[in-house]
């Protein structure tokens, strides 16, 4: 068994900003060389998360109203009172996605639907550099 770790550095809006990352991870495994196994994906940071989903711009609207209708960023949260940062909702949305992901991968290509891709969302409330730390295991 190897083992390779690696950082996928973003920059992101914020704001519920969602960035397709399939590329970055298949060009990692392809750097690598890897052919078989499964690539784990942390996302740093309290207020971003990972999933997959079919990344096209009216489902990514449908993302986004979603995570407002479940954390609305007007709402008044506790967190608010610790740090005065305002960003409450931010960090219950990735808190509520989470901050990584496992994706397997045989013959050199990531196991994906068709129509799926591996994304970052930003929930924070501004731009930010975000770090994706992976890590390859394969045989």
């Amino acid at each position: 068994m190897k083992i390779f770790t690696d950082e996928i550095t973003l920059k992101t809006k914020g704001n519920a900003d969602i960035i397709d990352i399939t590329g970055e991870v298949k060009g990692l495994l392809k750097k690598y060389g890897a052919s078989e196994g499964h690539i784990v994906l942390f996302v740093r940071g309290s207020t971003a998360g990972l999933t997959t989903m079919e990344f096209e711009p009216n489902l990514a609207k449908d993302i986004r109203r979603a995570f407002d209708k479940i954390a609305p960023e007007g709402e008044e949260y506790a967190h608010h009172m610790t740090w005065g940062d305002h960003n409450g909702h931010s960090h219950v949305r990735a808190s509520l996605l989470g901050p990584s992901i496992t994706v397997p991968f045989k013959e050199k290509n990531l196991v994906l639907g068709t129509w799926q891709q591996i994304v970052l969302i930003d929930f924070d409330t501004s731009s930010r550099s975000r770090s994706v730390t992976t890590q390859i295991i394969c045989t």
